[in-house]
């Protein structure tokens, strides 16, 4: 029986992640990673035969963690939607190389924004501002569109420049944005 593999293909994927974390996707190589196990580049390059399939295996990894940060629930909020969005735009201002590389890559080359927001994955936060809003899924998916854009145009500064992080100044905006587009929605002036 062959011995047991000390590197994990998740070991890898683990230590290429932190490595983006600190360091942006744009540094990531294989000796790199090497040097973040303490190893060869022998294991990773068993796991992985190019430093495109590891960034992939690194990207779904970073979507989890995304997706969970964005998604972990606060207890002593009444609007789950702002929640969400400020989530989104904290993220961006704690972990900038990992908003770069989920979001200003060219993973999103080949698709159209509708695409984009129509993702099944999105489907408890349509659910949560349906019932915040009182509006149809398809109004929240328009409502959807609108608040992502605002909060991602907020997130992109911030992960790209030296604006500070305001809390009470983001949580405004978002909140002026989701009263605004409710209302239109609503047939209620803006």
């Amino acid at each position: 029986m062959p011995p047991k593999a000390l590197i994990t293909r998740e070991n890898i994927v683990s230590a290429g992640l932190e490595f983006v974390r600190r360091n942006g996707a744009e540094a990531l190589n294989v000796r790199k990673v090497a040097a973040e196990l303490k190893c060869s580049t022998q294991p990773i390059m068993y796991q992985f035969s190019t430093v495109e399939e590891l960034k992939a295996a690194i990207y779904v990894e970073a979507d989890k963690f995304h997706s969970e940060y964005i998604m972990a629930a606060d207890a002593d909020t009444d609007d789950p939607m702002l929640a969400i969005g400020m989530r989104y735009i904290r993220f961006a201002a704690e972990e900038r190389h990992l908003f770069r590389f989920l979001f200003q890559s060219d993973k999103y080359a080949d698709k159209r924004f509708a695409e984009l927001i129509s993702n099944d994955e999105l489907a408890p936060v349509f659910e949560i501002l349906q019932a915040e809003a009182e509006i149809t899924e398809k109004q929240s998916r328009e409502a959807f569109a609108t608040l992502f854009l605002t909060a991602h145009g907020i997130a992109s500064l911030l992960a790209n420049n030296s604006l500070e992080y305001n809390e009470n100044e983001f949580a405004e905006i978002l909140s002026n944005v989701f009263m605004g587009v409710i209302g239109a929605m609503k047939g209620g002036s803006v």
